[in-house]
């Protein structure tokens, strides 16, 4: 019989779907320590999971006979998803399933922070009448700005207009037709942080995100401006905002969300003017009853069915397919999270072409790979093999296929063409040899590249010297160069490295600095 380990909180309703099934033993052991769930995941083909258990490289590897792990809601940065794909576990997540259920404490932790209420029933309970100190402001006529136009921005926008407030919102991903189809405000981040008397954060923790609130960003903001995150911890760089409480440029600042959970110790906490809750966003009984019933259901037809749904690291395609189309999979989307990580302004449009023997595959199942790959650095986890063609067209974003059985250069070549509000990027990739992805072009210029590890992609001017500044920064900050790869057209040049070590913001703004350097990005495929 099947067995499925049940290690954080779940509704019954997601339960009995479980055992239901006749097929699948349930066991439930909450609150399990690292080295006990270490000592029994052997025993189970599938666990079903919420934020509480991590399921790290070391517990995945002794994870013998698992086959899913499930996650009921969104976030999966207490899964290792590298070391379960390697181990060929399905990682699975449900997202969308607390749109209303965050939006709403949202809303909610904004009139509680405008009005002192938190503040003032605590002076209440203490004896205290303090009428004159917790006057508190309307939000009628005040100006919202939400960063991140996803479900979550949507459902918020709304009932922030149902109370007269003045809402924009910024998304780089969301088109600016589909923006006036929505009726949604749309501005750029600089006039985000300019003109909000409140600003809420709702994307994903991803690289480019990770404390894009920080001293820097909060100095172009609105004094007095009122600050709130219901996303994810460490998107608001909690150093920074703590001197930004103190010193009143924030007046005051809501979370339910901290780099550290529980926070303890944490500064923050001392200050008058910060209201939190434990990470509730996700905490209502509708929200818990529907990711629930939906992670069940997942795991039910894929252990029982063989139907994988909603996965984040492997496509929703048959085992006979994947043995086929597996190598372009694989090519798809690491040259469209490249992309992906290159292109700046709105996207309007993604247009791929197949040519050579990949046309005449399934290439349907390819597409989601490479539209998941593209919107990957902005969405996270949020995004999915299964999600990620909606999600684009939610956005108002096109996708057009084209397929041609006549071969270019190569055997088989995937071109993918990305059209935003400022320019049209492209990249095209090959298969060498029998699953061997390379990158073979970026925009204009023809290049061989192994899109795999740390990777960086540099833009310069063709002129002497350039090299010898990237090896300077790079062996100065104890990087090593694996392998380079470069690129010309006309007075212009790409260089792709791989490296032995992560790059830091810091590495990538030296680099910037150089001379005849005109962009840098790093990424990991």
């Amino acid at each position: 019989m099947l067995k499925v380990l049940v290690s954080d909180k779940l509704s019954k309703e997601g339960v009995d779907i479980l055992t239901k099934t006749g097929e699948i033993q349930v066991d439930i052991k909450t609150g399990l320590k690292p080295e006990e769930l270490k000592a029994i995941i052997h025993e189970y083909h599938g666990i079903v999971i919420r934020s509480a258990t991590k399921l790290t490289k070391d517990i995945i590897e002794d994870a013998k006979n698992l086959k899913v792990i499930g996650r009921a809601g969104s976030g999966l940065d207490n899964v290792d998803k590298a070391a379960a794909t390697a181990a060929g576990i399905v990682v699975m997540n449900t997202p969308g399933g607390n749109t209303i259920t965050t939006a709403e404490l949202t809303f909610g932790m904004l009139l509680a922070m405008s009005r002192h209420i938190p503040q003032s029933f605590l002076s209440i309970k203490e004896g205290k009448w303090e009428k004159s100190k917790f006057q508190g402001t309307e939000v009628y006529g005040k100006t919202l700005g939400i960063i991140g136009m996803g479900n979550i921005g949507q459902v918020l926008y709304k009932r922030a207009k149902c109370f007269g407030m003045n809402v924009m919102g910024y998304d780089p991903l969301l088109s600016k037709d589909k923006a006036l189809e929505l009726e949604i405000n749309l501005v750029s981040l600089g006039e985000i942080y300019a003109s909000s008397d409140y600003i809420s954060v709702h994307t994903p923790l991803v690289k480019e995100t990770k404390g894009m609130i920080n001293k820097e960003t909060i100095a172009k903001m609105k004094d007095g401006v009122k600050l709130l995150n219901i996303a994810r911890g460490g998107i608001i760089n909690e150093s920074d905002l703590y001197e930004a409480l103190k010193s009143g440029k924030v007046s005051s600042c809501a979370l339910d969300v901290f780099e550290v959970e529980p926070p303890e110790g944490n500064p923050l906490l001392t200050l008058d003017n910060l209201i939190a809750t434990p990470h509730l966003g996700a905490s209502t009984e509708e929200a818990q009853v529907n990711v629930a019933v939906a992670i069940c259901n997942q795991i039910v037809d894929y252990l029982i069915n063989g139907t994988i749904k909603n996965a984040v690291n492997v496509p929703s395609v048959t085992k006979e397919e994947v043995e086929v189309i597996g190598p372009y999979l694989n090519l798809g989307e690491k040259i469209g999270k490249l992309l992906g990580n290159i292109i700046t302004g709105g996207i309007k449009s993604i247009k791929i072409d197949y040519n050579g023997v990949v046309s005449s595959h399934n290439t349907n199942a390819i597409t989601p790979n490479i539209v998941k790959g593209i919107l990957y650095p902005l969405f996270g986890e949020d995004v999915n093999y299964v999600n990620a063609i909606e999600t684009a067209k939610k956005r108002g974003i096109s996708i057009v296929e084209s397929k041609s059985e006549q071969a270019l250069d190569y055997t088989s070549t995937i071109s993918i063409f990305v059209t935003t509000d400022t320019k049209t990027f492209s990249i095209s990739g090959a298969i060498f040899g029998k699953k061997n992805p390379w990158i073979v072009k970026i925009d204009e210029y023809s290049i061989e590249a192994i899109p795999e590890g740390h990777i960086l992609v540099l833009f310069n001017l063709d002129k002497p010297g350039v090299i010898a500044s990237i090896g300077k920064v790079l062996g100065r900050n104890n990087i090593n160069i694996a392998r380079m790869h470069l690129g010309r057209y006309k007075d212009k040049a790409v260089s792709i490295l791989q490296l032995d070590s992560q790059v830091g913001n810091g590495v990538i703004e030296e680099l910037k600095s150089e001379p005849n350097i005109t962009g840098a990005k790093y990424l990991e495929l």
